[in-house]
């Protein structure tokens, strides 16, 4: 019989010492940092304490809120985007009819590798009023009419600035639900497939409440995720045209360096901090209520 080894207690805390410290470094002592500053008004080199005057006027900026409006739009779009998409492709993929899975589980997954900033620049070109794929198959399919500056339209530009980091992260959250499928035993498919259930309702009825952790687990990385959204839309409209596609941290961003507002910049970085908290919570009771429901 083996005998479990167990390292001595000085050899555990001597590797767990480095990387706690930079955790604290790197995460705790930024995000004190920034409540500190957030109770002053620090414009340049001015530095003066006037409480809590930021959040006064952070509840009255109606940037900052039409911004959170905007990462709100992103989050509900890439959970049913992102997740919902890579769970129905990952179904057809376990499916008996499907052919090198490998290769469909490698392609699928290649986007997530690719840096935001070049994602963004992709698909930039692609939107692209004279150069773009886009106005060019409108024009291919005799429908020129359609054609436009795409990224300069305010009422379409949340959806196309959405668009690409659904096509991005998809593959990231196959994996990860294909990681969960692969731990539930084939007895069952099987047992329900003997019963007389179609591939919808095994997907439904079995496969979906077996890995609800797993689910949840993805929401969560998706809220995370999208709440502090940044890089394709800096890239793609910088917030534009006007604020149409202005999102908290890039709001955060123009304020405290576009603006040297070091002060009201730190007091968006924790209103961003806290309404992510809000939303992760909010979301995962409303999905445990929901199932649990469903289960009683």
């Amino acid at each position: 019989m083996l005998q479990t080894i167990r390292p001595k207690n000085k050899t555990i805390i001597g590797y767990l010492i480095i990387p706690v410290v930079m955790f604290v470094f790197t995460v705790f002592v930024p995000l004190v940092t920034a409540l500190v500053y957030s109770f002053f008004d620090w414009k340049v080199k001015n530095k003066v304490f006037n409480g809590l005057d930021n959040y006064r006027q952070l509840f009255n900026d109606k940037i900052f809120w039409q911004a959170f409006s905007h990462n709100i739009y992103l989050v509900v779009a890439c959970i049913i985007g992102q997740i919902g998409i890579a769970f129905v492709l990952v179904m057809l993929i376990n499916s008996k009819m499907a052919k090198l899975k490998t290769i469909h589980r490698t392609f699928g997954f290649f986007p997530s590798t690719i840096a935001a900033v070049c994602i963004g620049m992709i698909w930039t070109m692609i939107y692209h009023s004279k150069y773009g794929v886009l106005n060019w198959f409108l024009k291919l399919i005799g429908r020129s009419d359609l054609a436009q500056p795409w990224l300069q339209n305010s009422k379409l530009v949340m959806l196309l600035v959405t668009i690409p980091l659904i096509w991005q992260f998809i593959g990231y959250y196959m994996v990860i639900i294909l990681s969960a499928i692969s731990s539930i035993s084939t007895e069952i498919f099987e047992s329900a497939s003997i019963d007389g259930a179609n591939g919808f309702q095994t997907a439904i009825h079995i496969t979906l409440p077996l890995i609800k952790n797993t689910m949840l687990v993805c929401v969560t990385l998706c809220i995370a995720g999208n709440m502090k959204a940044f890089d394709n839309i800096y890239v793609m409209t910088s917030g534009g045209p006007g604020t149409a596609s202005m999102v908290m941290a890039m709001y955060g961003y123009n304020v405290s360096f576009g603006q040297s507002n070091m002060g009201y910049g730190s007091c968006i970085s924790v209103a961003i901090f806290v309404l992510s908290l809000l939303v992760i919570g909010g979301s995962q009771a409303l999905i445990n209520f929901i199932t649990r429901d469903k289960e009683a």
